[in-house]
């Protein structure tokens, strides 16, 4: 949690307040503005949540206290912050306390450029900072920073008289431009974890949309209100992609239109927790179901537990072999090993669970509704045993 905000109506403060922690967590999202709703605030757009209280580690936003702000601004830069290092949470303070900002808008455009600042906080080491003022003003290779005179640099910027005395430190703007990088409707493009799949579009109006998929069904709800993409025929491209096997197939990457999206972050939600060997579960589980479309995806890594997979193994007697002297399932005598009907027994056991072997090994079902109800156009009993 970067801070906690007590939010109360800019209209009507006689509906109560709620505390709200920063960033708001994903799992949470969805009844955060459920609650918000209630209060009737909470908008995708409007700024009408009064901050009572804000607790953080930043007392320069302390001065936000009392002003009305939109709930997705305040997560946004509370994402952006819990991101920086020590260095930058003091770039961000004494600029933003330079420049007087007071608008949540400016505060998240200044998390953006405030690095290009150099800030003294202790006048011991002027080496040191001669060098970090040289990387602040556009960057050092290994060895110009062991080579430039640091303390030259330090006593010529100190010189200069540009700096600006704030409760943290000594600031010198560089000159950094405040670039309206957010123009308070899109937010800019921040990963702000690294996304199962991220997209960008631009609409037919020239706004820019952007999605890190999965999120909450609301946030992307209202990310799409946001950007202003309400027409489902408009494209997206794929700008990273952690989908793999028969999920990354499924996608037909040059054809995903905004249309698309719903589904598709229920399918990154669905994946996300995998394990590499469930991964290579799910793509046995695809075979063996035949469709592979989102919504049987879906299905699929939703309820992989109700499928029982063996890798590597492709025949019956594999499988025979399998449950007689690895699974544990049963007991195994070394000494019988010639005598061991491990086809017989595997075909056996194939046609009672009704499983089916697939390219990446043997695939069984054993949840209590019919699987044709879980995945429509699953193979048959009779499907299944073709592939003995």
């Amino acid at each position: 949690m970067m801070m906690k905000a007590v939010l109360t109506s800019s209209s009507h403060p006689e509906y109560g307040e709620i505390s709200i922690p920063f960033p708001i967590p994903e799992e949470e999202y969805d009844q955060t503005i459920e609650l918000l709703e209630g209060l009737g605030i909470g908008d995708v757009f409007a700024q009408d949540c009064r901050i009572i209280k804000l607790e953080s580690a930043y007392p320069v936003l302390d001065r936000l206290e009392g002003s009305a702000v939109n709930l997705d601004e305040l997560d946004y830069l509370a994402k952006r912050l819990e991101s920086f290092c020590e260095s930058e949470d003091t770039q961000f303070q004494a600029m933003a306390h330079k420049l007087e900002l007071t608008d949540i808008k400016d505060l998240i455009n200044l998390s953006f450029c405030c690095q290009d600042t150099t800030v003294i906080t202790d006048f011991s080491d002027l080496e040191e900072i001669g060098r970090e003022h040289r990387i602040n003003r556009g960057g050092l290779t290994a060895d110009e920073y062991y080579s430039i005179d640091g303390r030259a640099e330090a006593l010529e910027l100190i010189r200069s008289g540009d700096g600006t005395v704030t409760p943290y430190g000594v600031v010198y703007d560089n000159g950094m431009e405040l670039k309206q990088l957010y123009d308070g409707q899109s937010f800019p493009p921040y990963l702000y974890k690294v996304p199962i799949i991220e997209l960008k579009t631009t609409s037919g109006g020239g706004l820019e949309g952007h999605f890190d998929l999965p999120m909450s069904d609301r946030r992307l709800q209202r990310e799409i209100e946001r950007t202003g993409l309400d027409r489902q025929d408009i494209p997206l491209k794929v700008e990273l992609s952690g989908l793999r096997g028969a999920a990354a197939d499924a996608l037909d990457l040059d054809r995903l239109t905004a249309g698309d999206l719903p589904q598709l972050n229920r399918l990154c939600r669905a994946v996300e927790p995998l394990t590499d060997q469930e991964w290579e579960k799910l793509d046995a589980v695809a075979q063996f179901a035949v469709k592979s479309d989102f919504a049987t995806l879906c299905r699929l890594a939703e309820n992989l537990d109700l499928f029982d997979f063996v890798p590597n193994v492709h025949t019956a007697e594999e499988y025979g072999k399998y449950l007689i002297q690895k699974s544990g399932k049963f007991a195994y005598d070394a000494k019988l090993r010639d005598i061991y009907d491990y086809r017989g027994f595997g075909e056996d056991q194939v046609w009672q669970e009704d499983g089916c072997f697939t390219e990446c090994g043997y695939v069984a079902y054993h949840g209590t509704e019919l699987l044709e109800e879980l995945i429509p156009g699953a193979p048959t009993e009779e499907q299944g045993m073709q592939m003995l």
